[in-house]
């Protein structure tokens, strides 16, 4: 089960109580105080686990609470410190205090390792506070209490690219065809509940990671649909691959305009990253009008055909783009429109070596 988001009080242990203790033993006079110190309440920590990608253990799970430190005891023995305990998250966590919306942590990098509420220490047993003029100090100190925070944790998924369309535009079809990920597909909308990842190999030694987002629509941004509540997975990635179904009733310019406006007012940020275009189910339209609906759209975006903004990679490496790419990169344009095919496999690879070449530059501007 796809978990993203989850509420729960954490409070490190309460530190240990100081004894209070006389050394009495045979032929020893006025032994002394001998009382030891209470042990340390445990910590919290959030670890980051490569092999997880939910919150599903959270869910349901109210409270977290470490042990308190074991009270001291008399000839000079130390309570017990309790254990710390070790939350783990997947990468892409963010932890945030619900009762300031601040954000606490954002752990992003595998074995990543944090201290998040430090436990109570433990208190001084009587032996600490002799002295001269008090050689039989009868008190001790207590433990310190430990720290309350209520929090909550969001699972934001990392990701070379996000994948925005419609639904059943052929989102998760791309993910499953290019990638290992098997996320289900069928031939009706809303078919992806809860957002996927795959893995995308680009020859023998480069891959990356696409993210298949649940469709968005119209007013998606006003609470209707699923999309906007998992566009918070695509805020990570800095490469989007916008999605257009040329099989669809939907006008390709209105599907295109209606994207970018809902994704720009979930936010302006995100809006202003590099995108690039995949024009999908080629295969379903009749040849005689794929080139015209392909042109008058690329037209329409403010695009143009001339030679000098489309290339095509050398067919004999597998790199191989329609002339239609668009490739000289602008910020305001896309990085190419790329007409597809999953199901006919039409332009795949070339979809693949496009999109890592995209996400390349962005590494090295970096």
């Amino acid at each position: 089960m796809f978990v993203d988001n989850a509420s729960l009080t954490v409070k490190s242990g309460k530190g240990g109580a100081g004894c209070v203790s006389f050394r009495k033993e045979k032929f020893v006079i006025k032994g002394g105080p001998d009382g030891g110190s209470g042990g340390k309440g445990g910590d919290v920590y959030f670890e980051v686990d490569n092999n997880t990608d939910t919150l599903s253990t959270y869910k349901g799970m109210h409270h977290v609470k470490a042990d308190n430190g074991q009270p001291g005891m008399g000839s000079n023995c130390s309570g017990k410190s309790a254990k710390p305990v070790v939350l783990k998250v997947p990468p892409g966590t963010q932890v945030i205090d619900e009762d300031t919306e601040e954000i606490l942590f954002d752990l992003l990098e595998d074995k990543q390792r944090v201290l998040f509420l430090e436990g109570g220490k433990g208190g001084l047993g009587n032996t600490h506070f002799k002295n001269s003029r008090n050689q039989t100090p009868s008190y001790a100190q207590p433990g310190l209490v430990g720290t309350t925070k209520n929090i909550r944790l969001e699972l934001k998924l990392i990701a070379d690219v996000g994948l925005v369309g419609y639904p059943n535009v052929g989102k998760s079809t791309l993910v499953s065809t290019i990638s290992n990920a098997t996320p289900q597909v069928a031939n009706y909308e809303f078919t992806t509940l809860t957002p996927k990842l795959g893995v995308v190999d680009v020859g023998d030694y480069n891959s990356f990671v696409a993210a298949d987002i649940p469709g968005i629509i119209e007013g998606a941004s006003d609470g209707r649909g699923l999309g906007i509540e998992f566009l918070k997975h695509i805020e990570r990635t800095k490469t989007l691959l916008y999605m257009i179904d040329m099989s669809n009733y939907r006008e390709m310019m209105d599907q295109y305009e209606v994207l970018k406006e809902e994704v720009g007012k979930f936010s302006k940020e995100l809006s202003g990253r590099k995108f690039a275009i995949a024009l999908t189910k080629i295969d379903a339209i009749p040849s005689e009008e794929l080139n015209e609906k392909i042109t008058q759209f690329i037209e329409a975006i403010g695009l143009s055909l001339s030679n000098e903004n489309t290339f095509s990679f050398e067919k004999d490496k597998k790199y191989f783009l329609q002339e239609l790419t668009y490739t000289k990169y602008n910020e305001e344009l896309p990085y190419f429109v790329l007409p597809i095919s999953s199901a006919t496999h039409d332009n795949i690879n070339g979809l693949k070596y496009a999109l890592y070449d995209l996400i390349s530059r962005d590494r090295c501007e970096e």
